[in-house]
């Protein structure tokens, strides 16, 4: 298979643009966002099996995913490396397409994408309830809904997100509205003046909308 110069550029962490694909594909068969692929890689035997690693590889930090997928969208090599390996995958067996779902290159890609920004969103929103529990944890206590306890106590990536384009846009739905709530709280009357500058906590502005595009 021809790899285009930007995905195999020489000494590159993940140990090539093939096998980097390959995590890819795995990645969107299992629906996982790239610190749970890179896990994955690092500590599951059925993927270092896949890839072709030994028992004792290191693996790579989970930047290098988005690094190559910056790179292979870049370069333009999307459909000559990544759909080569979806095809042979599912020639396999490994990525089955279901009635409404697309398996091609710009799917896969779009796919991992929403897995990313899911994880990203949930976790700003549990840095910003941790900043705001560390500062003013008997305000926090007293008006944060029950179920924010169970959904933002653990890091994101320690739990699997949802499968399926609804459920996730729902999740992302649900963690904004959170966001826009906690906005609320804490530059409403009941909450001390001087929380609206604890800095940390800021990023979760963001949140306040929609999370996921239609």
């Amino acid at each position: 298979m021809s790899v285009s110069p930007a995905c195999s550029r020489p000494g590159a962490a993940g140990g090539g643009p093939w096998r980097l694909a390959l995590v890819t594909v795995l990645q969107f068969a299992e629906g996982l966002p790239d610190r749970q692929a890179a896990d994955a890689v690092r500590g599951r035997i059925d993927w270092k099996y896949a890839l072709g690693l030994e028992l004792t590889d290191p693996g790579f930090d989970f930047s290098v995913l988005c690094e190559f997928r910056f790179r292979l969208i870049a370069d333009g090599a999307e459909r000559l490396l990544l759909e080569a390996m979806l095809e042979t995958c599912k020639g396999h067996g490994l990525v089955k397409a279901r009635t409404r779902q697309r398996t091609d290159s710009t799917h896969v890609l779009a796919a991992i994408r929403t897995l990313n920004r899911l994880e990203l969103v949930g976790e700003t929103l549990r840095a910003a309830l941790n900043s705001l529990a560390t500062v003013a944890p008997e305000w926090l206590r007293a008006w944060a809904p029950p179920e924010w306890f169970d959904r933002y106590a653990s890091r994101i990536e320690e739990s699997r997100l949802p499968k399926g384009e609804e459920a996730r846009y729902a999740h992302g739905e649900a963690v904004g509205a959170d966001g826009f709530r906690l906005l609320e709280a804490v530059y409403g009357r009941d909450a001390p003046r001087w929380l609206g500058d604890v800095r940390p906590w800021r990023s979760c502005g963001g949140l306040a909308g929609p999370v996921l595009p239609r």
